[in-house]
């Protein structure tokens, strides 16, 4: 439950300086061979709906990323949008989520989101 009884003006600037340090969001879409189609079915819509930036397959693990991903590259407001989309349409897929904030292991760690399967990732690539 949400605490609704503090309305402080710095409450107010944290919230505002959190989101100001968050220059935009990765989601990386988690696939394998059998789930491929669903992953090109969801990248498809994603590309059509969405003002984003879409990052090439890759069908291998890459970076930190334990399996075959794509990644979606969205601006903070464009991510307001996409978000409630991909939580509702990602077909089953592992879809992880991070904020672009310039330090890529806390982004990675600390401040994630997952839709679906939560899984381990590699942050020594990230190092």
């Amino acid at each position: 439950m949400m605490n609704q009884t503090s309305d402080s003006a710095g409450d107010a600037a944290s919230v505002e300086s959190a989101s100001a340090a968050i220059t935009g969001w990765h989601l990386h879409v988690y696939f394998d061979a059998e789930t491929r189609a669903s992953a090109q079915r969801v990248r498809e819509a994603v590309e059509r709906e969405f003002d984003i930036v879409m990052g090439r397959w890759h069908e291998k693990p890459v970076g930190p990323h334990p399996m075959w991903s794509y990644q979606i590259a969205a601006a903070p407001a464009e991510f307001a949008r996409l978000l409630p989309w991909m939580a509702l349409n990602r077909e089953g897929l592992i879809v992880f989520i991070h904020p672009e904030t310039g330090d890529a292991v806390p982004d990675h760690r600390d401040h994630a989101v997952w839709l679906g399967e939560r899984l381990d990732l590699d942050l020594d690539a990230l190092r």
